[in-house]
Order: structure tokens, then sequence, then C-alpha cells
């Protein structure tokens, strides 16, 4: 292919994604935890002489802005606030993990625990279930505790804890889905350090102003 065609093609491709981007981004400034669409541009370098050489844009990598949306008070014991640049671990459509920081958790039929848009929440050994409860609560550090139907309000037994993980120094990507993933495939680690604010949700970080 001509080097002077494949420039503008490659271009076209990247001003798509980049409007793409923009109208998810603005579809969901109304979604909770939802970080805006990020394209990263790489230059790709063409072979050739000096006068030849083009280096058009890629702009297959999709990342999350990493900006804190603004903070809500809810009240709601299920709802949690992810602190810094932890994710909750989520489980994708694929059965793979994945990481989102929306936080508005609700006890599905079958008694799983999920995200308000239906992914199942992650904790030390898989997606977590929540047997039968009067009440649960969600700590600081991500443990979530239950009073059995019946049980003494006083004696909240331990059922799990949230996996939060943070992608700081690992390669991620943002899926169609809006969910983050690692580049490549892979989970990442729990991160004992993290924390949540229980009774709280972060709203999305879409700036309509730019």
């Amino acid at each position: 292919m001509d080097k002077l065609v494949y420039t503008a093609a490659t271009g076209l491709k990247a001003h798509l994604a980049s409007q793409a981007a923009i109208a998810n981004n603005m579809a969901n400034a109304s979604t909770i935890g939802f970080r805006a669409d990020r394209v990263v541009f790489d230059r790709l370098s063409l072979k050739g002489s000096p006068l030849e050489t083009r280096t058009p844009s890629s702009a297959d990598v999709l990342d999350a802005d990493r900006t804190t949306g603004a903070i809500q008070q809810t009240g709601r014991s299920l709802d949690v606030a992810i602190t810094g640049d932890s994710w909750l671990a989520v489980q994708s459509p694929d059965g793979s993990e994945a990481y989102t920081r929306r936080g508005d958790l609700q006890v599905a039929p079958s008694g799983v625990l999920q995200t308000g848009d239906g992914f199942p929440v992650m904790g030390a050994g898989g997606p977590i279930t929540v047997p039968p409860a009067q009440s649960m609560s969600i700590s600081a550090d991500g443990t979530l505790s239950i009073v059995p139907m019946g049980g003494d309000a006083r004696n909240p037994q331990v059922i799990d804890q949230l996996k939060l993980a943070t992608p700081k120094g690992t390669t991620t990507v943002k899926g169609l889905d809006n969910l983050l993933y690692v580049k490549g495939g892979g989970t990442l680690p729990q991160d004992m350090d993290a924390k949540v604010e229980s009774g709280a949700l972060e709203g999305s970080n879409v700036n309509m102003t730019q």
C-alpha cells in the first residue's frame, strides 16, 4: 500500500476512535463510577527514505482517565466508593477477571453479589455469594459481614472480602464494556492497603466542558 494512503487511512482510524470515545463519554456522563475513555495514540514509523517516511497515529489502545469522580454520600450499606486508584475486581461476561470503579452493589436473586450493571463481584475465592441475611455491612478494607436471618445483630459474621486491586505499574486497557483489563491477559493481585468508603458512591468523572 502506498505510504501516503496508509497514513491517511490510519489517521482516519484514529479520528474515528476519538469520536467513539467522545460519544461513549457523553453517554456515561451520569453513570456511577464511570471513568472517561482516553484514546492512547502511538506513533508508528514506516521504513523508507526521509522524504517517503510517514509516522501515522495508531489509536487501537483505550485507557481510562484516572481522575476521581465526585463522591456522593448515600447512607446505603451496599454502596461503596473506592479510594485512591484502586479498583473493584469483577467477573467479565467471558469469565475473566476485570476491574471497575462502580460501587452500587446488590445481591441478585441467586445470592451472587454484583454491581449495579450486573457484573459478579470477586472475593477471595471467586464471585461472592451472600447467604440469606437480615443485614449486611462492608468495612473500610472491603470485609463483608452479615447478620443471618434470625441472628443476633450484635454478632455479625464475616463471609468474604471484596477483591480490591491497584493497577500501578501494570499496563491496562479499557474494554467496550467499560471494564478495565490487564493488557495481554492476567489479573492484578489483591491490594491489602486499598480502602473503600461505605455508604457512598463515586460519580462519573466525565467533564462535559472538555
